[in-house]
């Protein structure tokens, strides 16, 4: 048996998801990278490639789970063994002196008390249940005694440990902590919704509680969540620290990730200090505080203090107030996000709320600027509250000066000088310098480079910052002028990845139209746009010189896309770029976008690919129905021709069932597309 393949695999298997937790924990709990991403690109994809192979070796706390998997239907009651219970609040000093004064008093001691400090954070509470050391059920806190299962939506969090590092843990271990979304992140999440027309959470806290609550956790592993550990619950099987704060010294030992502003301090008046620092602090953090949590950090001193009925006497929060102020609108600014999407920033006269100075807020954009009713001069009232973002939340019309003035949506871009597009019913304006517009510059290049684009392994999205801010390129065109002695001189590159960078770079510049027309990253038009206008136009030159009324007779393709698509090629900037990307090299050969004809048997077909797909990938399946024809839909109706079911097929299969649809197997599929 020691010979035997299939165990040789294993050792393989359980030395990569090893190696890729080991490097998960150190980017996204230490911050301390040790490959770069194209290096840890290639290890993940060796692991995707052997469990596909593999699938009966699959571990179900693999790290390639944190994709996501197959829909649930509904989530499931778990009840806390140890209840998750709520924190007293404290409004001032007086109630810290309280709290701490009740303390000594049921201790009978007048020594001050030792405390633990930490940041509260504007998240959502969960448990993660360990065994052995490997994470087989998370929950929300609900009501404190009874949540809901969310395992599958937890193992997507990078920050949670799907198994637990060292040795020296209980056999089970409940860890409690506090999910959240950065600032940074949620703001590029909506900005990536607002440029799909998706939709736009209203705060950080909302966006994450709805995230762990998707029945569909790919969804949830799309968003950027990260988590900060707090307690434990369930301890069974060893035993832990006798101070809270070295509990938490130990969890981060084990793999978890703990807020950096974590403090033990010694008596109620630096519990005071430090909440006057946070709050001083709290506008330059990533992620919502909305107070402080004190906790007695001796754990034989927890025990002798007990509980209430729903709150612990060892433990209060004390929150920041409420922050709003008055003051003046100087003007209105407008930003270019970096999908194009122009937005409105009110530059304020500065007012300071709580500590911190308010000079300017976002506005989102010109449909919230109609509906506050405002001008330029007005007095308006900005809010923070748990938001450390500040926002115009009213106007005072009463104290309007006489030479107030409209706010007005500029005609071009700030950024690049290109026409400002907003089609009608539409309510963000964008830029239409797609390709030469600075703002947009690091997220064209990396949609150019994608892999349904030109597809250029090893330029990942550090890369392209670091080409960016080194001023290396400006524009997609300037990846094909990259030499190997800038590229070296770039911190992790050494000569294989620079050589490697280059020769995929060079391989890039043979790609098919409906590929190019996608990587230039036009407003509106993705992949199947894309191959319809390959199919309907042929060539580049024609799509260049076409009206919005001959856009509108590809298929797909209505007035707005057509004018997206119109304004884009309508712009010299764009056309300059192109004409330097073809200059370059990049081309396409002609019979990649002959239309289908008669003999292509899926012409009007329409399928459903669903579930997850062994032995083809999702979009090489899309790909090669689409070249016999077929229309590949994302839902299941009446008129789906059939359904193409692969493993862990969910709801869609379902629906294909009640429907009477046709459902065929992904070998079934392999049959049909080999029989042309």
């Amino acid at each position: 048996m020691a010979n035997d393949p299939s165990n040789k695999v294993a050792d393989e298997l359980a030395r990569l998801r090893g190696q890729v937790n080991h490097h998960n924990h150190l980017y996204h709990t230490l911050d301390q990278p040790e490959l770069s991403d194209a290096e840890f690109d290639l290890l993940f994809q060796r692991l995707q490639q052997l469990e596909s192979q593999n699938p009966d070796l699959v571990d179900a706390n693999s790290p390639t789970r944190r994709v996501g998997g197959a829909p649930l239907a509904a989530f499931t009651q778990v009840t806390h063994e140890v209840p998750m219970l709520s924190l007293d609040n404290a409004f001032g000093a007086d109630d810290m002196s309280d709290f701490e004064r009740r303390i000594q008093t049921r201790l009978s001691i007048t020594d001050p008390i030792t405390f633990a400090c930490e940041p509260k954070i504007d998240g959502v509470a969960i448990s993660l249940l360990y065994e052995g050391g490997r994470l087989i059920r998370a929950a929300t806190r609900g009501d404190g005694t009874t949540g809901e299962n969310i395992t599958d939506n937890a193992r997507t969090i990078a920050s949670v440990p799907l198994e637990l590092m060292g040795d020296s843990y209980p056999d089970r271990l409940e860890v409690r902590g506090e999910v959240y979304m950065s600032l940074s992140g949620f703001d590029e999440m909506n900005r990536e919704a607002e440029a799909t027309g998706d939709k736009v959470f209203a705060n950080p806290r909302n966006a994450t509680a709805g995230s762990l609550r998707q029945l569909n956790s790919r969804l949830t592993a799309k968003r950027p969540l990260t988590m900060f550990c707090y307690s434990v619950g369930v301890v069974e099987g060893g035993a832990l620290p006798e101070r809270h704060s070295d509990i938490l010294t130990s969890l981060a030992g084990w793999g978890f990730r703990m807020n950096p502003l974590i403090e033990v301090v010694k008596g109620v008046d630096a519990c005071n200090r430090y909440f006057t620092r946070l709050q001083e602090i709290r506008s330059t953090l990533d992620y919502e505080i909305d107070g402080c949590v004190f906790k007695v950090d001796s754990i034989s001193e927890q025990e002798t203090l007990g509980f209430l009925t729903r709150t612990p006497r060892w433990a209060i929060a004390h929150k920041f107030p409420a922050e709003e102020g008055v003051t003046r609108l100087l003007d209105v600014e407008f930003q270019v996000g970096r999908t194009g999407a122009i937005t409105p920033v009110a530059r304020l006269e500065p007012v300071k709320l709580a500590g911190v100075t308010i000079s300017n807020a976002t506005l989102h954009n010109m449909d919230e600027v109609q509906r506050l009713g405002l001008v330029i001069g007005d007095m308006v009232k900005i809010q923070r509250a748990g938001d450390v973002i500040p926002k115009i939340v009213g106007v005072l019309p009463e104290l309007r000066a006489d030479d107030s003035r409209k706010v007005l949506l500029p005609g071009a871009c700030p950024a690049c000088g290109s026409d400002i597009v907003q089609p009608e019913g539409e309510v963000i304006a964008r830029c239409s310098g797609g390709l030469s517009c600075g703002a947009q510059r690091k997220e064209s290049i990396r949609h150019f480079a994608s892999r349904l684009a030109l597809d250029i392994g090893g330029l990942g999205d550090k890369l392209v910052e670091q080409l960016v801010d080194e001023q290396l390129i400006e524009t997609t065109a300037d990846l094909f002028q990259l030499g190997e002695e800038s590229l070296v001189a770039l911190p992790r590159m050494g000569a294989k990845s620079v050589n490697n960078l280059l020769v995929s770079i060079e391989d890039s510049k043979k790609t098919t139209l409906a590929r190019f027309i996608y990587s230039l990253g036009i407003s509106e038009v993705g992949e199947a746009t894309a191959r319809n206008l390959a199919l309907h136009f042929h060539d580049l030159q024609p799509l260049r010189e076409a009206s919005v009324e001959s856009l509108q007779e590809v298929d797909d393709v209505g007035p707005i896309v057509a004018e997206k698509i119109a304004a884009f090629f309508g712009q010299k900037n764009n056309q300059a770029v192109i004409d330097q990307l073809v200059d370059a090299g990049v081309c396409w050969e002609p019979e990649v976008v002959e239309a289908p004809t008669s003999r292509r048997g899926l012409s009007g077909e329409t399928v459903v690919l669903t579930g997850t797909l062994l032995k083809l990938t999702r979009n090489d399946a899309k790909a090669r129905l689409q070249a016999l024809g077929a229309k590949v839909s994302g839902s299941v109706s009446s008129k789906t021709s059939f359904v193409v079911a692969g493993d862990a097929a969910g709801s869609k299969l379902t629906k294909a069932q009640e429907l009477g649809v046709l459902v065929l197997t992904e070998q079934d599929l392999i049959d049909l597309l080999e029989g042309g």
